[in-house]
């Protein structure tokens, strides 16, 4: 990828207007706040009543282009990053082009790569820029959560939350050096199709956190070394946002850079492929991240996927 290098011009976030805190999860299942919070990290979480998987990405969207302050028609493509789309066809992305009058010229696609699809599709990015004749790709990532989600299982639904982030992205000189992996597995992390029963996530609690603290780990190790840095070189680290636990696990071997390693998963839960962008863009907002910081962002999700993508903002 080198000479291949790709910038996050702008984000933006959206969230649905209710919010569940642990209290109220306490009304529906056996458990209580200090038993989330000691497990997780996780105080709240948002979750939709009239706001959809499509109505989030749109309003992401509008915010990303608006705060990158470029023209819509120089977006060559729009990919987003979900699991839980109202539809399977059509894709959510043709619903932003639609909704943001984006001329029909245009690539316009859904990626499902469940928690690490924001990454996955930074990715596809960058090849689809280098590819085309315009300048930017409206990476989008969204998920309404709660529709997959059995509120009598506490193993699960004190974990997610729902969210969208997008991010306009652009071609550049500066690093940008992403690894990914794949190792099927339907055994720790799943979710049945249309007609194939009840559609709720099950998750092997155990399995999964060995397999998200092996995976983060090595992302950014071989991310790192691919890029020929080390962590001093990097200005923040941010993790999928699934487990605070699984956070502190990779933090630890990093003595002297933990505060390099954002998490606000405590206001927001688990949101899937969102929560990476949703930290940027919160990032980005709090003026913590400045223009030509280098960020390392890791993350993983059922698949089994994961994905190291070191990149300028």
């Amino acid at each position: 990828m080198k000479g291949k290098g790709i910038r996050i011009v702008a984000t933006g976030r959206a969230l649905p207007k209710k919010v569940i805190t642990n209290d109220d999860l306490s009304k529906m299942v056996d458990t209580n706040d200090e038993w989330i919070v000691t497990r997780t990290g996780i105080k709240s979480r948002y979750q939709c009543e009239e706001e959809t998987c499509v109505s989030l990405a749109i309003e992401a969207a509008q915010k990303a282009v608006k705060k990158a302050g470029i023209d819509k028609n120089e977006i060559g493509a729009v990919i987003v990053a979900t699991s839980t789309s109202e539809h399977l066809f059509p894709a959510v992305a043709c619903m932003i082009q639609q909704k943001m009058e984006i001329p029909e010229e245009i690539v316009a696609f859904d990626i499902y790569a469940a928690c690490s699809g924001f990454l996955f599709s930074l990715q596809t990015a960058q090849g689809l820029l280098y590819s085309m004749e315009k300048p930017y790709v409206l990476v989008v990532a969204s998920e309404k959560l709660s529709r997959i989600i059995d509120y009598t299982d506490r193993s699960t639904c004190i974990l997610f939350g729902d969210g969208a982030a997008a991010a306009i992205i652009e071609k550049s000189k500066g690093t940008y050096i992403q690894k990914s992996w794949c190792r099927g597995n339907m055994d720790a992390l799943s979710c049945v199709g249309v007609g194939m029963g009840e559609g709720y996530v099950k998750m092997d609690g155990s399995k999964v956190f060995r397999f998200a603290t092996g995976a983060l780990a090595q992302a950014v190790k071989e991310t790192l070394e691919e890029a020929q840095k080390t962590i001093d070189d990097i200005d923040y680290i941010v993790c999928h946002q699934a487990n605070e636990r699984i956070i502190r696990h990779v933090q630890k071997k990093y003595p002297g850079n933990e505060h390099k390693f954002y998490m606000n998963i405590d206001r927001y839960g688990n949101t899937s492929s969102a929560s990476i962008p949703i930290a940027l863009d919160e990032m980005k907002e709090q003026e913590i991240l400045k223009p030509g910081m280098q960020v390392l962002c890791v993350g993983f999700g059922a698949g089994l996927t994961w994905s190291g993508a070191l990149i300028e903002v």
